[in-house]
């Protein structure tokens, strides 16, 4: 195990196993039919023997043409509720909306917010929660965990099986999906524009994040990337990604809804989620200048709205949709 002077876990209660019985009958089968409903689906590698619960919707006017949408759902993996934030655009737009639930008793604060990333992470160690707020301090010197250096079992990866398999089911056209995620899930999407640039997604909403991994060399991993063997050439195909930074105007220094991270490595990026956004997206763009790239990714401010994923799904299916961007 090695220290290293970074590093949060927020720990969400309340994990509910699902019928694994059911979910190993079902999981070689994947059956989407029209309106809500979900299917099992495989853990990539590393995970062979874990299932995600899969929910969807399949609107009415649903073609072989139609647009998809993946929806990735923060610290309280409720796909369901992610999915159902979706419904009146899926149907409004004819887009098929799929959204994992990662069972947290498998994918940790490591193996989801960052993405499998890290491993060996020891969650008992190094946070402190500030009674009466939504503050979670890291103790930087006491964090645990080891970085994960087999590419093929960070999760990144199942997002194109994902789409895949859709696309197989409903014998879909589609060649690139789009896809949007909400705090934790906007850690999940940003990290996903750097680590898996080959991927099929077309536009990547990453909306609302706690906390970001800059693609410099100063910060260590999860902060930044000094500790991991990321090329120039691996970052010029992820500036050229479509990754918007979605950001809540009011998710400021006077949001109190979801759990914010607080230490002096990430604090340099903000003390607040809209701070720290701007600041990543900043960032980012005078890295891609130094190594001489283009850079395609973006940063979009919803106004009046807070840390509410309903509302920034509302926005970003505006964005996707019915905008000319």
């Amino acid at each position: 195990m090695m220290k290293l002077k970074l590093f949060a876990i927020i720990i969400i209660s309340c994990f509910t196993p699902i019928n694994q019985s059911n979910a190993q009958s079902n999981k070689s089968v994947i059956s989407i039919n029209e309106g809500t409903g979900y299917f099992y689906f495989y853990g990539g590698a590393g995970h062979e023997d874990d299932t995600i619960k899969v929910f969807y919707n399949k609107p009415k006017k649903f073609t072989k043409n139609s647009k998809i949408l993946l929806v990735i759902p923060g610290a309280g993996r409720n796909a369901d509720d992610y999915r159902d934030s979706w419904v009146e655009a899926s149907e409004k737009h004819s887009v098929l909306v799929l959204s994992p639930s990662y069972p947290r008793k498998s994918y940790n604060y490591g193996g989801y917010h960052l993405g499998g990333i890290v491993k060996d992470l020891d969650e008992s160690k190094g946070v402190s929660f500030r009674k009466g707020t939504n503050i979670v301090d890291l103790l930087e010197d006491q964090a645990v965990f080891n970085i994960n250096p087999n590419a093929d079992q960070w999760i990144y990866h199942d997002l194109d099986r994902l789409f895949d398999t859709a696309v197989k089911a409903l014998k879909s056209k589609q060649k690139t999906y789009d896809i949007f995620g909400h705090s934790a899930g906007g850690q999940v999407l940003h990290r996903f524009a750097i680590f898996a640039p080959n991927s099929k997604a077309n536009r990547i909403l990453a909306s609302n994040s706690g906390s970001y991994t800059l693609p410099n060399n100063s910060d260590n991993f999860p902060f930044g990337i000094a500790n991991l063997d990321i090329k120039y050439s691996n970052l010029k195909r992820s500036f050229k990604k479509e990754l918007v930074i979605f950001l809540g105007e009011l998710d400021n220094e006077n949001e109190t809804g979801g759990l914010l991270l607080r230490s002096p490595t990430v604090d340099k990026q903000g003390t607040h989620r809209f701070a720290r956004g701007n600041y990543f997206h900043k960032e980012s763009k005078q890295v891609a200048k130094t190594i001489k790239c283009k850079f395609n990714w973006k940063l979009k401010v919803v106004p009046n709205v807070g840390h509410n994923q309903r509302k920034m799904a509302k926005a970003a299916a505006h964005y996707l949709y019915e905008s000319d961007n």
